[in-house]
């Protein structure tokens, strides 16, 4: 084991480089499945507005900050756009790398996501390549700390601001509900995040927690709820004239944090009468890279006394 040539591959969802690059983003992000028009048009005009989604840059960063905390090769690879996982993957065998960890940069496990990167992943890869896969990590110590540093930040400054004690909405992605319905474990990984770091918030009561879940589909069929303008909603029925967001689905800004967040639920929010704050991104927040760089290490030297066979989880 020790002898062997061990990397690490971070996977990712992706981002359109430019507005112009949606149209072939979204057959990716869909399989090639038809997207009406006027869908196409939305996630364009929300990229629009935002300039250009930092994901990629940013999850690159990340990469950078663990390989420096690890001392291991560590690479990046998106499912929608580039750098592709088939790509990065080829060029880890070229790289002569031996032994894989693979960690999905979606904490919670849904087959909506860390399902979709891990079979990307496993098409690629040969027989002679030990892997080790993390479905999810959803309560490592370290990433529910790097959640409640932010929030706690954010939470202190925005009640301060309001004069009150604001509510926080705890948020992730939404998914088709058919996927929970067929034994998905990611709703009830993400309300047991968001549970988590609120418990390590001091003076964040239970009864100011809500959770829900934003970014729903434009298409496909019923997705999960409750939504975030929902939330607010039963907020500002009970007195409250603001609310804090923590987005506990996701590790670094993009356009689900930049648009559906800062610019989306800012302008309902205005238009209702409340004052909206987030917690900060992690980006490359040290505790983050710790968190990562314990959850790789954790991995590895329990696999180190026994090998696993490529498409088996460890």
């Amino acid at each position: 084991m020790t002898q062997q040539k061990t990397a690490v591959l971070l996977l990712a969802h992706g981002s359109p480089e430019t507005p112009a690059d949606v149209p072939e983003f979204m057959r990716y992000v869909t399989g090639g499945r038809q997207v009406p028009d006027t869908v196409i048009e939305e996630v364009r005009h929300r990229h629009s507005l935002i300039g250009k989604s930092p994901l990629t840059e940013i999850t690159l960063a990340q990469g950078e900050a663990l390989e420096r905390e690890l001392g291991l090769p560590v690479y990046v690879g998106m499912r929608n756009w580039k750098p592709f996982i088939a790509d990065v993957v080829r060029t880890m065998i070229a790289d002569g790398v031996q032994q894989v960890l693979a960690i999905c940069l979606a904490p919670q496990n849904s087959s909506t996501s860390v399902g979709l990167y891990r079979n990307a992943f496993m098409a690629e890869m040969k027989p002679e390549i030990t892997v080790r896969f993390v479905d999810s990590w959803h309560d490592h110590p370290l990433l529910v700390r790097a959640f409640a540093e932010k929030l706690e930040s954010a939470w202190e400054q925005a009640c301060q601001a309001a004069g009150a004690a604001l509510p926080v909405i705890f948020t992730a992605h939404s998914v088709p509900t058919r996927t929970i319905t067929a034994g998905d474990p990611y709703e009830q990984q993400t309300k047991e995040t968001a549970q988590l770091v609120g418990q390590s918030i001091s003076g964040l009561a239970p009864s100011l927690q809500q959770f829900a879940f934003q970014s729903q589909g434009m298409s496909g069929g019923p997705w999960l709820g409750p939504t975030v303008e929902s939330a607010m909603l039963d907020l500002k029925k009970q007195g409250h004239k603001g609310v804090v967001i923590a987005p506990i689905g996701f590790v670094c800004d993009h356009v689900e944090v930049l648009y559906d967040i800062d610019i989306g639920f800012k302008q309902f929010a205005a238009a209702e009468g409340l004052r909206l704050w987030r917690s900060e991104s992690l980006n490359v927040s040290r505790t983050f890279i710790s968190a990562l760089a314990d959850l790789a290490a954790s991995r590895l030297s329990a696999a180190s006394a026994a090998t696993t066979p490529v498409g088996r989880e460890a």
